[in-house]
């Protein structure tokens, strides 16, 4: 089958949008449709190789994505062809087949165990998670990870309470998701922080009860300080900025407290942290999806949001077609959004 695809051949650079063909389907392989994905800061930082060198270039990218199920390898079960599913980056119950290649002029393109820039994609059993036909394609794709990881950090990272304080440290498609998933869990007061007074108004949509626009991290003490004098019981670290992760170290309690960094930082960014509070209670942790399992959760999250008429789509801010995706991704970097989605013709191309 050829199909389009969004493939990145070299590292900071635009991808390319062109027809890709993909080989017959291994044990534990499943063809999806891709309706839709979301475009998450992971992606970005893919194309920017801030963990090192990029070694499997060319390949593909994305890692959320709502779509229907087309073809099953063999030994697959937890799937069948004409079922709507979830695309997720992190594991759940099936098999953990062979990442998918696919060829491009001559080439081979490599892949993951899920990929979503592409009208078709072939992914492991282990990555897809069946959902109702009734919930929509863009739902699906932002229970991939948008929403699952912060209903995660919540819930499970930061194991919070009732009535505990929360401070959102960067108010994008992760962090507005994190304020929803908070004020789910009854925390209060949940204090968003973003240097983009936008974001800031969103975040209040989302449930935060104060917001504070940043401008100095000096600026930040002092407004912190103000609305909680008594210290913050958990920051949740979403820019990856080394200055902002030693902040909310700072900020929480010393016995206490706890810090979940969600925000990946660049490989060569150190931070300086006093470790001494750490023998006392304190936590430091990074977020690795917020310890989701998707088969159990994703369930959950939709029968939870849907009973609470929480609406998981005012997380989106902008659509643009497969064809147009780096104008999505130059919006994602100028940091003015919410998700960002990505969408294909209804038929797509099979060739």
């Amino acid at each position: 089958m050829k199909f389009r695809a969004a493939i990145l051949v070299e590292s900071r650079k635009p991808l390319v949008i062109d027809e890709i063909e993909s080989l017959p389907l291994e044990a534990g392989q499943v063809l999806v449709k891709v309706h839709c994905s979301g475009i998450c800061g992971a992606q970005i930082n893919e194309i920017d190789a801030v963990k090192g060198e990029d070694k499997f270039l060319p390949h593909l990218l994305g890692h959320e994505g709502g779509g229907t199920v087309v073809e099953v390898g063999a030994g697959v079960s937890r799937v069948k062809p004409g079922q709507r599913v979830v695309m997720h980056w992190r594991k759940a119950e099936g098999i953990n087949a062979k990442p998918a290649k696919y060829l491009w002029a001559g080439r081979n393109v490599n892949s993951g165990w899920v990929t979503t820039f592409s009208d078709y994609s072939v992914v492991s059993e282990n990555r897809v998670t069946p959902v109702s036909d009734t919930t929509p394609v863009e739902i699906a794709a932002l229970m991939g990870c948008a929403v699952t990881t912060a209903f995660g950090i919540v819930n499970n990272d930061a194991n919070l309470k009732v009535g505990e304080s929360v401070v959102v440290l960067g108010c994008g498609g992760l962090g507005l998701a994190v304020l929803m998933a908070a004020k789910a869990a009854g925390a209060w007061p949940i204090i968003g922080v973003d240097i983009k007074p936008e974001k800031l108004e969103w975040s209040r949509q989302m449930g935060a009860d104060e917001t504070v626009l940043y401008t100095s991290k000096a600026q930040l003490v002092q407004d912190i300080g103000r609305l909680l004098p008594r210290g913050v019981d958990v920051c949740i670290e979403n820019t990856g900025l080394g200055s902002m992760i030693e902040y909310a170290y700072e900020t929480v309690k010393d016995r206490t407290g706890r810090v979940i960094l969600a925000g990946v930082p660049d490989s060569r960014e150190k931070v300086c942290i006093h470790t001494l509070p750490l023998h006392f209670g304190k936590i430091l942790t990074g977020s690795e999806g917020g310890q989701t399992q998707p088969d159990r959760d994703i369930p959950r999250i939709l029968s939870f949001t849907g009973a609470k008429n929480i609406d998981l789509s005012a997380l989106i801010s902008h659509r643009f077609p497969l064809e147009k995706i780096n104008e999505g991704l130059l919006l994602m970097r100028s940091g003015g959004t919410k998700r960002v989605l990505i969408e294909n013709a209804p038929n797509g191309n099979p060739g």
